[in-house]
């Protein structure tokens, strides 16, 4: 069995901050609507650069990617 741990992983906590920011307690017609707009947030979250920081840029992952 292989050890997993959710909070080491930084995509963990943006999935998290989107489905609390974005989704919240939204419902949906059908699947295509939630796909929709999970397509249009996920763009959204990825040009929002100081947010994603604030939630996955970790010291540790900072100075990883920096060497």
């Amino acid at each position: 069995m292989t050890p997993y741990s959710p909070e080491l992983n930084p995509v963990e906590h943006v999935c998290d901050k989107l489905r609390e920011m974005v989704f919240g307690s939204m419902v949906f017609n059908n699947l295509d609507a939630l796909e929709d707009h999970m397509e249009v947030s996920l763009k959204v979250t990825k040009f929002d650069t100081p947010r994603v920081h604030s939630i996955a840029g970790w010291l540790w992952i900072m100075k990883a990617l920096l060497k």
